[in-house]
C-alpha cells in the first residue's frame, strides 16, 4: 500500500499532473531512497569545501525535529533546537554559508532568491522525495551495507520509496564502504546498481578525525589508558564503535535514538555513567552531531568528527559538481 501510493505520488510529478518547480539558482539535491543514517552531512560538508571558494553557498534542509516552523536563516541566536541539529552543525562550521530551514523547499529556495545577496548554489539536504523542487542535480547516497536494491519498501524494509526512484538521481554514491574495497568489488555493485547511460556511481568511506575537539583537545593516540563513556543519538553508530574497537579502546556505549533531544534525565544519566567509570583518565566522548546539542551541559566533553572520502574517482565526481554549478543558468 505504501509503495502504491508513493510510486502514484511520483508518477503523478513525472508526468506534470503536479508541478515540480525549477528555479534560477543551481540547486544540487543530497538525498536517499531510505530512512537511517547514509551519511548525507558529511556529503554536504564534502560540497561545501569543494565549492565554497569559488561561489556563495546556501544549505537549506526541513531541519528534522527542530522545534520551530517556517523559514528560518541560522544567525547567533539560533542553536540545535531551533533549526535542528545537522543544520547547527553546518552553521556552526561553516559561518560563511547561509543555513536556513524551511519544510517547504520551494518556499526556502524563494525566500533565498529574494535576499539582497542571494547565495550562488543551494545544498538541499534530504530533498531527494521532495518532488515540489526540481534539483539541477541529484545526488542519490546508499550504505555498502545495505544497497537499496537489497532493500524493501516501508514498514517491512526501510525505503521511503521504489527502488526505481534512483532514475532521477545523476550520481549515486556508495557510502560507508570499507577502506580497502577492491575495484572488482566495487564493480559488483556497480553491476548489481544497474545505473543509466546518464548515471555515475562513486564509492566512499568514512574518515574519523584522530583530534578529538571539545573541552579540550585530545588526540586518540592519548587515550589507550582512558575510560571512555560513549554517548551517541545518531541512526548507526556501529561504524563508529566498531573504529573505537579497532583502535584497541576501552569505552562504554550509551546509545539514544536518532536526533534525540537530551532530556534532564538522560543528562544524569549520562552524568551518573561517567561518574561510575573507575579510571583516573576518563572522559565523554560523542559524535560531531550529538555535541552541538549538548554541549555545556556536560563535563569532560569532547566529540570526534569525521568527513566523506573518495575511495576513487574524486576529480571525476568533483567535476561533474563544479561543471554543473559553472554551466547552469544561475551562474553563466
Amino acid at each position: 500500500m505504501y509503495g502504491l501510493i508513493t510510486s502514484l505520488r511520483n508518477y503523478l510529478y513525472d508526468v506534470g499532473l503536479l508541478k515540480s518547480t525549477h528555479f534560477k539558482t543551481p540547486t544540487i539535491v543530497v538525498g536517499n531512497l531510505s530512512v537511517g543514517g547514509t551519511g548525507k552531512t558529511p556529503q554536504i560538508e564534502y560540497l561545501i569545501d569543494l565549492l565554497k571558494n569559488n561561489c556563495k553557498i546556501a544549505v537549506l534542509s526541513r531541519g528534522y525535529k527542530r522545534k520551530s516552523n517556517g523559514f528560518l536563516i541560522a544567525d547567533e541566536n539560533v542553536s540545535a533546537e531551533i533549526i535542528g541539529d545537522e543544520s547547527f552543525q553546518i552553521h556552526l562550521k561553516y559561518p560563511e554559508v547561509i543555513v536556513c530551514v524551511d519544510a517547504d523547499r520551494t518556499n526556502g529556495i524563494i525566500k533565498l532568491e529574494e535576499l539582497e545577496n542571494p547565495p550562488q548554489v543551494i545544498l538541499l539536504d534530504d530533498a531527494f522525495q521532495h518532488r515540489k523542487v526540481c534539483g539541477g542535480f541529484n545526488i542519490l547516497l546508499t550504505t555498502y551495507a545495505n544497497l537499496y536494491v537489497n532493500d524493501t519498501m516501508l514498514p517491512t524494509g526501510d525505503l521511503r520509496e521504489n527502488a526505481s526512484g534512483a532514475n532521477r538521481a545523476q550520481a549515486i554514491v556508495v557510502t560507508k564502504c570499507p577502506a580497502d574495497i577492491s575495484e572488482t568489488a566495487q564493480a559488483e555493485i556497480t553491476k548489481k546498481l544497474h545505473p543509466k547511460a546518464n548515471q555515475q556511481v562513486f564509492f566512499t568511506t568514512i574518515t574519523y578525525d584522530t583530534q578529538l575537539k571539545g573541552d579540550s583537545k585530545l588526540d586518540l593516540s592519548e587515550l589507550a589508558d582512558f575510560d571512555i563513556l560513549l554517548v551517541t543519538g545518531i541512526a548507526n553508530p556501529k561504524p563508529l564503535t566498531e573504529y573505537l574497537k579497532s583502535k584497541k579502546l576501552n569505552f562504554k556505549h550509551l546509545k539514544y535514538p536518532d536526533h534525540h533531544h537530551f532530556s534532564l534525565n538522560d543528562l544524569g544519566e549520562i552524568n551518573s555513567a561517567y561518574e561510575s567509570l573507575s579510571a583516573t583518565n576518563k572522559i565523554i566522548l560523542t559524535t560531531e552531531k550529538d555535541y552541538v546539542r549538548i554541549f555545556g551541559k556536560l563535563k569532560n566533553l569532547h566529540y570526534i568528527s569525521i568527513k566523506t572520502t573518495f575511495i576513487t574517482h574524486q576529480n571525476e565526481f568533483d567535476n561533474l559538481i563544479k561543471n554543473y554549478v559553472e554551466q547552469s543558468s544561475g551562474n553563466s
